[in-house]
Formats: C-alpha cells, structure tokens, sequence
C-alpha cells in the first residue's frame, strides 16, 4: 500500500472550479466592478436628462415669455411666504426679512431680463459636451437642438443690437 504523500493537494483536485476561493473572489471583484460602471452610466444619462429638460424649459420660456413671468413669480411668491411664516415665528427679525425679500426680487428680475434662448443653448451644450459619452438619447436631442438655440440667440443679440463674433457665444 502507498500512502498519498500530499492529501491536501488530491483534496483540492477534488472540489469544484466553481468552489475555489479565488473563483469566487474574482466573481465578487467582477460583479462590484460591473455595478460600479452601472452607477456611473445611469447618473450619467441622468445628468444629460436633466440638463436636455432645463434647456427644454428656457426655450419653452423663449417662446412663452408669459410662462417665464408666471413661473419666476411663483417661485419668488413661494419665497416671500416662507419668510413671512418665518418672521411670524420670529425665526429671523425684519432687517433680515426686508434683507433676503430684497435678494428674491432681485433674483426675480435678473432672471426676466436675462435671454432665455442663450440659457437654452447653454444648458443642452452642457448635455452633449459634459455628459457623452454615453451617446444617449437626451445628449442625441441636445446635439440636435442646439444648433437651433444658437441661431435664435444671435437672432436675439441682432435685434439688440449687441455686437458679437462666433467664437464668443461658445
């Protein structure tokens, strides 16, 4: 009779590939690096989307200057009634009220003069520089919609009478 001089080794032969410590160490490594890249892509494309409505919302204020004007009230009235429930409950006193109302309705009134169309275009060349790749869908609609943006906005700086070169508007 001969005795196996390395019973450990004939053991080992005699367990599953897929049972081996190093097997599934690398099937952990793969599935956190898979999930990984899964996070990155879904907040990417999520990015683009947000960035692709924000532009959808400038032009639709560019087209709608009614809309701009509704909307930039109803945040600014949102803001006054959250300070006013706040000085009620005397969390701030009336220099700090009369202070942060004065910085809404500033805020308010920048944002009606500014151009509308030139935010547009901004935010979808943000969708399709900043978030691409991946090419999808949002950044494919930004690509496509900014080169219109772009043509309303010198339109707009024509009509003003603001002198501009291309390369200033990128």
């Amino acid at each position: 009779m001969t005795q196996n001089p390395l019973p450990e080794t004939a053991s080992l032969l005699q367990i599953p590939w897929t049972q081996k410590k190093w097997v599934r160490t690398a099937g952990v490594v793969l599935a956190v690096i898979a999930a990984f890249y899964a996070m990155v892509y879904a907040d990417v494309v999520l990015r683009a989307r947000d960035a692709y409505l924000q532009g959808e919302k400038y032009m639709r204020w560019h087209e709608d200057p009614r809309l701009k004007m509704t909307e930039l009230n109803s945040k600014y009235e949102k803001q006054k009634a959250a300070l006013d429930e706040k000085l009620s409950k005397k969390k701030i006193n009336q220099d700090e009220y009369d202070r942060q109302l004065e910085i809404a309705a500033f805020d308010r009134d920048r944002l009606m003069e500014e151009s509308s169309v030139k935010y547009a275009y901004v935010w979808y060349q943000t969708a399709y520089e900043l978030f691409s790749p991946p090419e999808s869908r949002w950044v494919r609609l930004s690509r496509e919609k900014a080169p219109l943006a772009k043509e309303k906005w010198k339109d707009e700086l024509r009509a003003k009478k603001i002198p501009f070169e291309d390369y200033m508007l990128e």
